[in-house]
């Protein structure tokens, strides 16, 4: 009997180790290629690319020969990667985070192909050619061809430079700015909302000196999802004050960030939606002693508080006790369906504010009426109801302000001298179904209005969408400036919007400045009963921030796998481009969707240079409509009526004949199915209505597939909450992203020149001030995170500035 030897054995368990990591290999590759095969013919029966069904094939082929160690299975799959670089070329060019889900997966596929242990058990069944030799000259011919067919492929265009780029930034001129320039008197620290600082101690030259000054903390928020810390604080003297979601006012020493008082509201904890943004500060003319410097501040149960700015205490001679009900006239409703959640605006001794509802629930919610309050007594003073437009009263027993009327819950602005309060207003509610809708909620819509501060009368209205279905809300604070026109100087508004369209208005009359048009957008199938707009305005004359418009080739992933996935996904909805509607027999894409565009964070303003600093999105939503039979047996319900309801699923829109689901659209590993980048800043010369520089912001480093942080310091272009300042010192300063970085760009290149490491995610809006005691600036943003966007929660102001001895 033969025996056989220890290298025999040795040789031989090598051999079938390597057979098993050849079959693994082999089997892992034919699950892909079904996958992919499977995928791809689904995606060709829906209109879409071949590449998948045929790559599906190739890798199916392959994984069969390598199974039965034919080398020739190495050849086809190699010939595959090589087709599949030439035609990832030609869909998007050399861009490089677009082309990572089609190349990377498979090349790591193909270096798992070339281990010895592959090498060693598969044979060739006919004289082959040098593998290195034809790969290298395939690769080179791929590129080539893709590379020469990519300049022929049609590709939209990007509407953002639709009016031009220019290379010179425009000449400075020092303007002038209002109230103390080392304060921060307002929520956009002047009533126009600049977001502009006249401070320049720090400079692109020695940002990089920035260290933290202080840390405030505010109390509660791990573990908290119903809200986030999303304050500005307002510095007056050397205070600083801020609020927080949890009925709390504080003041802070300005040098030190020291607690100087605190004031905790009683709350019912019956609130549903927590945001405060921001509170006013206002000193009442000719009137010293205690409450003639108060802090004004709606809390998160819809009470208007007044606090002695100097110690805290409530204002007892306003309203009643301290306080104004925001509840009164507002009739029944669930609890915690109105809130403020943007900083009161205060103009001619008159406090104004708007209001929110929770979102989509049933048609009645509380009414979107606007109202002012005398500053000094708290007594109501006028409101604005669109239905009774010329009736300025309060309801009185049993009448109530109008339901379901359009609401404004975004930052407001003021002009003193004009005597004009600007309101962004939103849409009336529901937001997706429109059919329901009141001659005066369809005139008022997603329009920025002009108010007579005076007596609550209607000015202007300039309406940004017609018919919203789309949930454009106009979310951003009006920004007030005076805009050279010619040879002379006119009172300008600029309007963001969610659409990415930017409006500029004469702010005394609601005219554009820059040209507006009437364009065609996409029409039926709708949903029945439904209607809509023929037309929708676009702001030709300036850019847009919408995006271009999506194809599937701009379908992302980490890998073709759920690329693929995305392409399906595309396929499956409506996407007719800008306006697509909503239906009930298929999903459509809403792209900007629900974050913008721009939000809440609105724009910044370089008032010498009159450049427009704007931080816009790119994420498109994933909409569909229900019936509300097929609503009921989702369980989607009425918040704070149904006790199964659940705010984060689909939206009841009780009272009308349908539900909606509303989710952006990501894959299934939970990144965004549009390629980056998501998340941009942009300076736009105002002058010209061109674009000066542009660039993504935000890196992988904190996000990634299945919310697994990529740790990848490399820039992307995030998604992003909140908003930018601008100083005279040249810089730009904005957290936002979904990245827990703070960072300083250079007005002039828009180039990163500084940036610090935050506890937790800064969705919030920036501000910066002067210290006498240390002469020093300091830049102040609040860590307090965004449950939606999924960044880290916190609750701390930081505050940065140069070194005492610099």
């Amino acid at each position: 009997m033969q025996q056989t030897t220890p290298g025999q054995e040795h040789a031989a368990r090598a051999s079938r180790f390597d057979r098993t990591v050849l079959r693994t290999v082999a089997v892992l590759l034919l699950s892909i290629g079904v996958f992919l095969a499977a995928g791809g013919a689904y995606l060709v029966s829906l209109g879409g690319s071949l590449y998948y069904l045929l790559t599906g094939l190739a890798v199916v082929a392959s994984a069969v020969l390598l199974w039965r160690g034919d080398r020739r299975g190495q050849w086809l799959f190699g010939a595959m990667l090589v087709a599949t670089l030439g035609w990832s070329v030609w869909e998007v060019g050399f861009t490089g985070w677009s082309l990572v889900p089609r190349l990377v997966g498979p090349a790591v596929l193909a270096l798992v192909l070339l281990l010895p242990s592959i090498q060693r058990t598969t044979r060739s069944t006919s004289r082959m050619p040098r593998g290195g030799v034809v790969f290298a000259f395939g690769t080179v011919a791929a590129l080539a061809l893709g590379g020469g067919l990519h300049t022929f492929r049609a590709t939209p265009a990007d509407p953002l430079f639709q009016t031009g780029t220019q290379d010179s930034l425009p000449q400075a001129a020092v303007a002038a700015v209002e109230g103390v320039p080392g304060d921060w008197l307002h929520w956009g620290n002047d009533q126009g909302g600049s977001r502009f600082s006249p401070l320049d101690q720090i400079t692109p030259d020695n940002v990089k000196g920035l260290k933290v000054a202080w840390t405030a903390d505010l109390g509660r928020a791990p573990g908290d999802k119903l809200s986030s810390l999303e304050v500005t604080p307002l510095k007056v003297g050397d205070t600083l004050y801020a609020c927080t979601p949890y009925s709390t006012v504080v003041a802070l020493d300005a040098e030190t960030g020291r607690r100087r008082w605190t004031h905790n509201e009683p709350d019912s904890g019956k609130a549903i939606s927590r945001f405060c943004r921001g509170v006013a500060y206002y000193r009442t003319p000719n009137v010293s002693g205690d409450c003639a410097e108060r802090i004004i501040w709606a809390s998160p149960d819809a009470k208007l508080v007044a606090l002695d700015a100097r110690t805290g205490r409530m204002c007892t001679q306003f309203g009643d006790g301290g306080r104004t009900d925001l509840l009164t006239g507002m009739g029944k409703a669930p609890d915690g369906y109105y809130y403020v959640s943007s900083a009161p605006q205060i103009i001619r001794g008159k406090i104004v504010v708007g209001g929110g509802v929770l979102d989509g629930q049933y048609w009645g919610e509380p009414s979107g009426v606007i109202r002012g309050y005398d500053a000094v007594t708290g007594k109501f003073a006028w409101a604005f109801d669109v239905a009774r437009p010329n009736d300025h009263s309060e309801p009185i027993g049993n009448a109530h302000y109008t339901y379901s009327t359009p609401n404004s819950w975004a930052p407001i602005s003021a002009d003193e001298k004009l005597g004009l309060v600007y309101l962004p207003v939103g849409n009336a509610v529901p937001d997706y179904y429109g059919a329901q809708r009141r001659p005066f909620d369809e005139f008022l819509t997603s329009s920025v209005i002009a108010i007579d501060a005076d007596t609550g009368g209607l000015r202007w209205r300039f309406q940004t969408v017609h018919h919203d279905l789309w949930d454009y809300d106009v979310a951003s604070q009006p920004t007030l400036i005076d805009l050279p026109v010619g040879n002379k100087t006119v009172p300008a508004l600029i309007q963001p919007t969610k659409r990415g369209e930017v409006f500029v208005l004469d702010r005394r009359t609601g005219r554009p400045l820059r040209s507006v048009k009437e364009l065609p957008v996409p029409q039926g199938p709708i949903a029945p009963g439904e209607r809509l707009s023929p037309t929708q305005p676009f702001s030709v004359g300036m850019p847009s921030f919408r995006g271009p418009d999506m194809t599937e080739a701009d379908m992302w992933g980490v890998t073709p796998l759920d690329q693929m996935l995305c392409r399906i996904k595309f396929k499956q909805a409506r996407y007719d481009g800008p306006m697509t509607p909503p239906q009930l027999d298929r999903p459509n894409l809403v792209f900007p969707g629900y974050l913008g565009g721009s939000d809440w964070g609105s724009v910044s303003i370089d008032r010498d240079r009159m450049i427009m600093i704007v931080n816009s999105n790119r994420m498109p939503n994933y909409d569909q409509l229900y019936t509300r039979a097929e609503a009921r047996k989702r369980g989607w319900g009425v918040v704070g009526k149904d006790p199964h309801a659940n705010a984060a699923a689909g939206q009841a829109m009780e009272n009308t004949p349908f539900a909606v689901d509303v989710q952006p659209f990501l894959s299934v590993l939970g990144t965004p199915c549009n390629a980056p980048p998501w998340g941009l800043l942009t300076a736009v010369d105002l002058r010209t209505g061109k674009v000066i520089w542009n660039r993504p912001i935000g890196t992988a480093r904190d996000s990634g597939p299945l919310g697994i942080p990529m740790m990848l310091p490399i820039t992307i272009g995030l998604p992003n909450v909140g908003g930018s300042i601008v100083t005279r010192g040249g810089l730009v300063f904005m957290a936002g992203v979904q990245e827990r970085m703070f960072r300083a760009f250079d007005i002039r290149t828009g180039k990163e020149v500084w940036d610090a490491r935050l506890p937790a995610g800064g969705q919030s809006i920036p501000m910066t001030y002067w210290s006498d005691q240390s002469k020093r600036q300091f830049v102040v943003v609040a860590a307090g995170g965004h449950v939606p966007l999924g960044t880290r929660l916190g609750k701390s102001l930081i505050a940065y500035a140069l070194p005492k001895d610099r």
